[in-house]
């Protein structure tokens, strides 16, 4: 009885020993984490959920925000390298322009992970999690389609104006080919009609660094040109950022009464500000992409590339030099008969936290 009371005691000790020392490996384990900026909604809870995940796992974690200013992420990534992290998660401001700093991480050995927004022009990108970006644009488009009734029949015509995103953001041309693939057919019908003919992207139609203020004035130019007389039915907006900007323009104009309803509107991110125009009828719909699940697939990332294991993936994007291995996560609309239970119940956020939410 004693001998096997000393075998398991020994058997426990080992055991001990063997999770103690991987816990202490992943411990000392760094993740170097870049973000584009603070001065969005969404990236500021992206940063501190996968801080807080990495965190959660073991890993010390080095989060920065660059401002929107490329050379200040470059100098970022640069002293993240010299600092000797041993994986990179890259949210990048302009993913054609990370080339040069990246070739400081191949030569370190370090791998990158792209997060939500593709590096491209590149062989050093080793994996991309995202969600499905041009699912985002259908979605969209999808959504305009079954508003207006397009699917059923309905012949308008209906005004309808075009936004894109920053043209250094390889999603925002995803997020608009996914929604002109829809909604092409029905402007060449002429149920849609661009009175502006302002369609293409990026030349026409793109807001540099998403910014809301370039949405608004834009929209203010839009509104002032081609309907002054009539009101506008539609506006294809890709994110929440440029929908912010959009209903400022259109409030302005007095929409927002029964002879001058919003048009239908679309956005990305579920920004707390625009769940609040989604509950007064300001904005129509918002895609969400739960940043929690993103985080989660950096921490299975993570984990294998540093185990030496196979990295799981379900899809792959073409960054203009190689085939990126990558990870779809899942998306959802929100609209005025669901916000509450997507992200409410889901604990995504509290109702205290979204204006006029009841």
């Amino acid at each position: 009885m004693a001998k096997k009371s000393i075998v398991l005691l020994l058997v426990l000790v080992m055991l001990t020993s063997v999770f103690a020392g991987c816990s202490a490996a992943k411990s000392g384990k760094t993740v170097g984490v870049t973000m584009p900026t603070k001065s969005l909604q969404r990236w500021n809870e992206d940063g501190a959920n996968v801080k807080a995940a990495l965190e959660a796992k073991g890993y010390k974690v080095d989060l920065q925000y660059a401002d929107n200013k490329q050379d200040v992420q470059n100098t970022q990534i640069e002293n993240q390298i010299t600092q000797g992290v041993d994986v990179l998660v890259i949210a990048s401001i302009d993913g054609g322009a990370l080339g040069g700093v990246l070739e400081q991480a191949k030569k370190a050995k370090i791998p990158v992970i792209a997060y939500d927004r593709l590096i491209t022009n590149t062989d050093k990108c080793d994996y991309y999690a995202t969600f499905d970006n041009y699912g985002v644009g259908k979605m969209q488009g999808e959504f305009i389609v079954s508003e207006l009734g397009l699917d059923k029949g309905e012949k308008g015509p209906f005004s309808m104006e075009c936004f894109g995103g920053d043209p250094g953001d390889n999603n925002a041309g995803l997020f608009n080919k996914g929604a002109m693939d829809v909604l092409q057919q029905y402007i060449d019908s002429g149920v849609l009609v661009v009175k502006s003919a302002q369609t293409k992207f990026p030349d026409q139609i793109a807001i540099t660094n998403w910014e809301s203020k370039g949405a608004q004035d834009r929209m203010d130019n839009l509104l002032t040109a081609y309907y002054a007389d009539e009101n506008i039915d539609v506006v294809l907006s890709p994110n929440d950022s440029l929908a912010q900007g959009i209903v400022a323009s259109l409030k302005s104009a007095g929409y927002g009464s029964s002879s001058k309803p919003f048009p239908v509107l679309t956005g990305q991110d579920c920004d707390k500000i625009n769940v609040g125009q989604i509950i007064r009828g300001e904005q129509s719909m918002s895609i969400f992409k739960d940043t929690r699940d993103l985080a989660d697939q950096v921490i299975v990332m993570t984990n294998a590339i540093l185990a030496g294991e196979e990295v799981p993936t379900n899809a792959s994007y073409d960054n203009g030099v190689i085939e990126v291995p990558s990870y779809n996560c899942e998306i959802k609309f929100a609209n005025k008969d669901n916000w509450k239970s997507l992200l409410v119940d889901s604990e995504y956020y509290e109702l205290a936290d979204i204006p006029d939410a009841k």
